[in-house]
């Protein structure tokens, strides 16, 4: 049998770490919706940062050193926020966040289905295989819409802005770290997963 079946506090302080972490932020979002449920939904203010601009306007209450100079960028923002304008500011927010609980929650289920079954199985090296793919598709989805979403609120900000390609390929940001650990669970899952028909085919040979 498995160490880690035989003994499951091997995989701690993870497995107690993500089992409350999810706990807590699951109770978090089910607070968050009764507040807004209760006060109402929708933001009354909303800005958001040109970052398609390029000014070399120094602002005069700022005095560079010599040899630098001081650049501005202009931020628009909106008092009186459209419903289309508020729901493109808790798009974004909620994208990720739905990515985040993901991950929590699919850990947690390999944790556990690890502590039961062992780490050399091929159970376990299938949660980690969608633990990885969910992190690497995920992190990109979000991180994509989280720039189209930035992108149309300043195009309805913005009279010179205009939602394209280049715009939002501008306010893109890799998730490089993500990236990299999706990368190396879906390795590790490759790993587990021949180490387990391994196991499996010694265990017919005895």
């Amino acid at each position: 049998m498995d160490a880690v079946a035989q003994n499951p506090k091997l995989l701690e302080p993870i497995a107690t770490v993500a089992s409350v972490v999810l706990r807590l932020l699951m109770a978090l979002i089910v607070a968050a919706c009764v507040l807004s449920a209760v006060h109402g939904w929708g933001r009354h203010s909303i800005c958001v940062t040109d970052w398609t601009s390029d000014s070399s306007y120094a602002a005069r209450d700022f005095v560079p050193e010599p040899g630098a100079r001081v650049a501005s960028v202009p931020r628009y923002c909106t008092e009186n926020a459209t419903t289309s304008q508020n729901t493109l500011a808790v798009l974004g927010p909620l994208v990720s966040l739905a990515v985040n609980v993901g991950s929590l929650f699919l850990l947690n289920v390999l944790l556990r289905g690890a502590s039961r079954d062992g780490v050399h199985t091929l159970r376990t090296a299938g949660r980690l295989r969608l633990l990885g793919w969910w992190l690497l598709i995920g992190s990109v989805v979000a991180a994509t819409a989280a720039a189209v979403f930035r992108t149309a609120i300043l195009a309805s900000l913005a009279q010179d802005v205009d939602l394209t390609a280049l715009s939002w390929l501008q306010a893109w940001h890799a998730p490089y770290l993500a990236i990299l650990v999706g990368l190396g669970l879906l390795t590790f899952s490759r790993i587990t997963r021949a180490g387990a028909r391994m196991r499996e085919d010694l265990e017919g040979l005895i």
